[in-house]
């Protein structure tokens, strides 16, 4: 199950992306927004970081106007790795790499269909482990000491 969320500036481009995630037998759950009118993105973004970092889903998608506010939103959350991706190879490479567990995307720096692709990138590339997993190893550790106030 993938949880998604907007605000305003990406609804259009979250709807392009729950349709194609149904198509594919991906189950969703929409977090909002659900109309054009003016929110505020840390509350959707909360929504969906929140539930990755607990367990509730293994990924999230988010989606605001730049994708800026929602990556710094989510990235607050414990055990979330948020990844801004702008073409095919951030997408992939977050997955390959960074094995990032959210997706976060620009509704007015990206069409559609284009969204739609970099979504589909990310969902199909696998994350390499090796080398990258000692690298998140390592990020875990530092999120654990910030949050004991050893950091």
């Amino acid at each position: 199950m993938i949880l998604i969320a907007s605000d305003h500036g990406g609804l259009e481009l979250k709807q392009a992306v729950k349709q194609m995630l149904e198509g594919r037998g991906i189950e969703v759950r929409d977090l909002g927004a659900i109309s054009n009118d003016s929110v505020d993105y840390p509350d959707f973004g909360a929504k969906v970081a929140s539930g990755v970092s607990r367990g509730e889903a293994d990924q999230g998608i988010l989606i605001c106007g730049t994708g800026i506010g929602m990556s710094i939103v989510a990235n607050k959350f414990p055990r979330v790795r948020a990844a801004l991706v702008s073409d095919e190879f951030t997408a992939r490479m977050a997955k390959e790499h960074n094995n990032a567990n959210i997706l976060v995307l620009g509704g007015r720096t990206q069409s559609p269909p284009r969204g739609v692709g970099l979504v589909q990138v990310w969902l199909d590339a696998l994350f390499e482990g090796g080398r990258h997993q000692q690298r998140l190893d390592k990020i875990a550790r530092l999120e654990e000491d910030l949050g004991s106030g050893r950091g």
